[in-house]
């Protein structure tokens, strides 16, 4: 979320909020300590809420919030977040030059990999490990008998963002350049590109060496690849999707970026 200090020309993934204007979406997100620190995810949260009361034709809604927290600060920060989120109970404000108004009926706060899959679980098998790829940190939580396992849970501070930074070292280091990061995410998502062949390589050979690492973090928490049901969700599902090389029934892939 980017505060743009004049009115737009073009309205297009633009907020306004209390008389400010924000683009969404055109920059990444930095690493904050909480949530909570600045007004970023709750810009995001209204960019998203509009974006779903379009699909369904609304303009006006009664809102219940499902949300997410990474594990390991789930605990300290979900009373926060829900007043963060609920500190205006009406709010109006303009998406893409359409006006909404909403009315924050509830919040519910899970762990965010819990968040992804919470409606599918009563259809999971006996234990299933859910593996929640974000940009910043990897989420792995197992779900025993259909209830989260919070004794299990683990964070690993290797998301997505240190990929596409290991990415440009390379770029740098053998061909004296760097990729623009909605690049390199595109081919993340795609897995394919027209750019330099050379380029590409090295963005590939990277992805693939990232998938690696995400695999054998979860056989070194004890989990067998080839048996145990593995769910990747977040951002990086269509990645372990695009370039893993574990190609078995019992890995399977929630693609759905609003989960």
């Amino acid at each position: 979320v980017k505060e743009i200090t004049t009115t737009p020309a073009l309205f297009g993934d633009v907020l306004e909020y209390e008389g400010k204007f924000y683009k969404v979406g055109t920059v990444r997100q930095e690493v904050k300590d909480t949530k909570v620190e600045d007004d970023s995810f709750y810009l995001l949260t209204l960019a998203a809420v509009a974006k779903e009361l379009k699909r369904r034709g609304l303009a006006e809604a009664k809102v219940f919030l499902a949300v997410g927290l990474p594990l390991t600060r789930f605990g300290a920060e979900k009373n926060d977040f829900i007043k963060y989120l609920t500190k205006n109970k009406r709010v109006s404000f303009k998406y893409e030059n359409e006006s909404y108004h909403i009315e924050i009926d509830d919040v519910a706060v899970f762990p965010q990999c819990y968040a992804a899959v919470v409606d599918k679980i009563p259809t999971m098998a006996k234990k299933t490990l859910i593996v929640d790829i974000g940009s910043w940190t990897i989420d792995i939580m197992p779900v025993i008998n259909k209830s989260p396992d919070e004794s299990k849970c683990v964070t690993i501070p290797k998301g997505l963002i240190t990929c596409m930074r290991s990415i440009n070292e390379q770029c740098v280091r053998q061909l004296n350049g760097e990729v623009d990061e909605s690049e390199i995410q595109n081919i993340m998502r795609y897995g394919r590109s027209d750019i330099d062949d050379e380029y590409f390589a090295i963005i590939k050979a990277e992805i693939e060496d990232f998938v690696d690492k995400v695999y054998n973090s979860i056989r070194e928490f004890g989990y067998n690849l080839k048996t145990t049901p593995i769910v990747f969700v977040g951002g990086g599902a269509v990645v372990m999707k695009n370039f893993g090389s574990h190609d078995a029934k019992n890995i399977s892939y929630n693609l759905d970026v609003k989960a």
